[in-house]
């Protein structure tokens, strides 16, 4: 009979403590933004001490892509496995993830052309401050970081160049590098149902949003400012805008790493992605 309690014991032991070791996801949190007019959606992904500690976390804005919602990195990037196997295996720091909805009202993560819809500006001035005072998160620069796939990608590439002074490193994955010609935004305002959007508002856009035309424009201590780690399958049809940052970056002699691995625009290489992520933004974090 001893045995058996002890035996039960144990059992009862090791699976709390394998709970414990565990962090958790929320995926359909939300947030009143005055902004926008609307609730807005978030996951987060809270380390496994978060609960048992009283300390302050590193965080990493992780942004989805076109199509998904502040789950896609919960439901198919296995954010929250990948990242307690990072964690447990010394790759990883303990940190907060944090995944903003970019896909109710109007997708994306800019401010449009009119100025009546400003994603950027609620990320900045109402999600970020309503995160930072709501969990236990370091807010300084050194503690902060930024990554996202595709069209999250694309909003990496444009919160760290907009505001170097907030993020320590940024990680755009296939990242959509916004228009890579003047006459493209003219194809990008068809789309979004305003084609007769000034020119001077199209060229101002075109200037905040083309990726290229940013590095090439910006201060070279802007652009330093940041930890860049830039990540683009070799079949991913987003290839040229990631090549040409990557060039533009190296002609202006700009440190960062640039992956160019096997694989297409999907999951199976965003799965892939996300370690090397978390152990770059972990470097960072870290005192040397």
């Amino acid at each position: 009979m001893k045995k058996l309690v002890y035996a039960l014991f144990i059992s009862t032991f090791c699976i709390i403590q394998a709970f414990a070791q565990s962090g958790k996801v929320f995926d359909n949190l939300s947030m009143k933004s005055e902004i926008l007019n609307m609730e807005r959606k978030y996951a987060i992904y809270l380390p496994p001490d978060y609960e048992t500690s009283e300390r302050s976390y590193p965080v990493l804005y992780l942004l989805h892509g076109a199509g998904d919602d502040q789950s896609g990195w919960v439901q198919f990037g296995e954010v929250l496995n990948i990242t307690d196997k990072a964690i447990k295996n010394g790759a990883s720091t303990s940190m907060i993830i944090v995944m903003p909805d970019a896909n109710t009202g109007q997708r994306g993560y800019t401010n449009d052309v009119s100025g009546n819809w400003r994603y950027e500006d609620f990320f900045f001035e109402e999600f970020m401050p309503f995160i930072e005072q709501k969990y236990r998160i370091r807010t300084e620069k050194r503690y902060r970081a930024v990554a996202g796939l595709s069209m999250g990608g694309g909003g990496t590439f444009y919160y760290a160049l907009h505001r170097p002074d907030l993020f320590s490193a940024a990680c755009p994955l296939s990242a959509s590098t916004g228009p890579l010609t003047r006459e493209e935004v003219k194809n990008i305002m068809q789309r979004r149902g305003m084609p007769d959007a000034p020119e001077a508002k199209m060229n101002e856009w075109y200037e905040k949003y083309s990726v290229t035309e940013m590095v090439k424009n910006l201060p070279e201590e802007d652009l330093k400012a940041v930890r860049w780690y830039i990540d683009c399958g070799d079949d991913d049809f987003l290839f040229e805008g990631n090549a040409l940052v990557h060039i533009a970056l190296k002609k202006q002699n700009i440190p960062h790493e640039y992956r160019v691995r096997d694989g297409a625009h999907n999951w199976t290489y965003w799965r892939e992605s996300l370690p090397e992520v978390l152990r770059f933004v972990s470097d960072g974090f870290h005192q040397h």
